[in-house]
């Protein structure tokens, strides 16, 4: 998983969602807004896996998915308190309305697997992505993000990791991410500070 939604001053990547309970930072780059025009109403398939637009309904099962525990230390930079479901439930519901969050729902035979996102932290957009535990291991977060990528084309674009995340360090490299750094953070799903990974798409 690539660190979700974040928040801090020291982040510009799940696995999928940095959930910092905080106010999404706007951009000031209007060219970083959502292209309505391609992305809004498409509907994105390969093979098996689908990526359609993220519906309210959708963020009960992303909220069961952040509760795995192996998948939450993973993930490392997570809400504080990921049983919380109100406050979860609050945040992902605005963030489908903020114009700067592309957030796509990963459906494998139908059934829903994950989730994709484009957002914005300080100016600069990055990706982040969860995917259920039961689907780990079958190439659906390599998939799904490479499909991804094809309709969302802001460029760079940023991902996080966690340092010994080196399933998502693989899914990010499979999908032409290059590492350009290092940062260090307190990530609440180990109560101590760690170092990440911080890759690039250029293009």
């Amino acid at each position: 998983m690539l660190t979700p939604f974040r928040c801090s001053s020291l982040t510009l990547n799940l696995p999928i969602f940095a959930a910092h309970f905080c106010k999404l930072r706007l951009p000031v780059n209007k060219h970083l807004q959502k292209n309505k025009t391609l992305q809004d109403f498409e509907i994105m398939t390969n093979d098996n896996i689908t990526l359609i637009v993220t519906e309210k309904n959708d963020l009960n099962a992303f909220f069961q998915f952040q509760l795995d525990k192996e998948a939450n230390y993973l993930a490392a930079f997570t809400a504080k308190d990921p049983n919380d479901k109100t406050a979860y439930l609050e945040k992902y519901t605005k963030l489908l309305t903020e114009p700067t969050v592309n957030m796509r729902t990963i459906k494998v035979n139908d059934v829903i697997a994950g989730s994709v996102s484009k957002f914005v932290m300080e100016n600069a957009a990055e990706i982040t992505y969860w995917i259920d535990r039961n689907f780990w291991g079958q190439g659906v977060a390599t998939t799904a993000l490479k499909e991804f990528l094809k309709t969302e084309q802001i460029r760079p674009i940023y991902g996080r990791v966690a340092f010994d995340n080196y399933g998502s360090q693989k899914v990010l490299e499979k999908c032409g991410f290059v590492k350009i750094g290092k940062d260090r953070g307190f990530a609440n799903a180990r109560q101590s500070e760690i170092e990440e990974y911080i890759y690039k798409l250029s293009d």
